[in-house]
């Protein structure tokens, strides 16, 4: 589950990636298509979240800025297994 962190309603373009960066502020970047490399990161909102660790922050199907909890841990898997 998802908690909205703050309402921006930013219109997203196709063909780029929006994500909340290190500075909490709202950027995107082009996404690399068929061996074409990605463009350079610009920021669209200036947000200023401050973020908490163990939170997964994205921004969401509505434009808005939201968290979920990361899992860690995870099991043991095959690779693992095969170590011991």
């Amino acid at each position: 589950m998802s908690e909205k962190i703050q309402k921006l309603g930013i219109k997203r373009e196709s063909g780029y990636l929006y994500f909340v960066d290190k500075q909490g502020d709202v950027s995107r970047a082009a996404m690399s298509r068929g061996g074409k490399k990605g463009g350079k990161a610009s920021k669209v909102v200036k947000a200023g979240i401050e973020k908490e660790s163990g939170y997964l922050y994205f921004v969401d199907k509505q434009g808005d800025v939201s968290r979920a909890m990361m899992s860690r841990g995870g099991g043991k898997t095959a690779k693992n297994k095969q170590k011991k």
